[in-house]
């Protein structure tokens, strides 16, 4: 049985930090699916169908990646995708807490999903997409952020 998981968020944008869990889950995992959350109750600052390609292109170099976009519940697309395992980056205490909770609402949705947490690189902890997209509205360069010009 194939190992996949599914490294779900809205990626607006993803960044060096997203790149960097996904590059880490390939030694762990036989497939790694990039979702893309697409909530219409959100305003993304970077559209979709902009950040789709962006992110296969930091994955060329492998067949194990997956960039795909999904609406609903994350646990409901991780049993379409066959995939038991959720991957989540931390880079703080901040993020387990939330993260904490969102894996117990994830395993009583569907128990033979397990979620796997793996910590930020030190050198890429202190970047967040909400930090790369105030940046960049004031014209900010952002390019040492992100693993692909804009």
């Amino acid at each position: 049985m194939s190992r996949i998981a599914v490294f779900p968020g809205s990626f607006d944008p993803f960044t060096k930090g997203h790149e960097d869990i996904v590059r880490r889950s390939l030694n762990l995992f036989d497939k790694v699916i990039i979702a893309i959350g697409n909530n219409s109750q959100k305003n993304r600052y970077f559209d979709i169908d902009f950040m789709v390609p962006k992110i296969e292109n930091c994955f060329l170099d492998t067949k194990k990646v997956e960039v795909k976009v999904f609406t609903g519940l994350t646990a409901d697309f991780a049993k379409e995708c066959n995939a038991n395992f959720l991957i989540r980056g931390l880079r703080n205490t901040t993020d387990f807490e939330y993260e904490n909770s969102i894996s117990q609402a994830n395993k009583y949705l569907w128990k033979d999903l397990e979620t796997v947490f793996m910590i930020t690189s030190p050198h890429l902890a202190y970047i967040s997409s909400s930090l790369i997209r105030d940046i960049h509205k004031y014209n900010g360069d952002v390019s040492g952020f992100l693993p692909y010009q804009l």
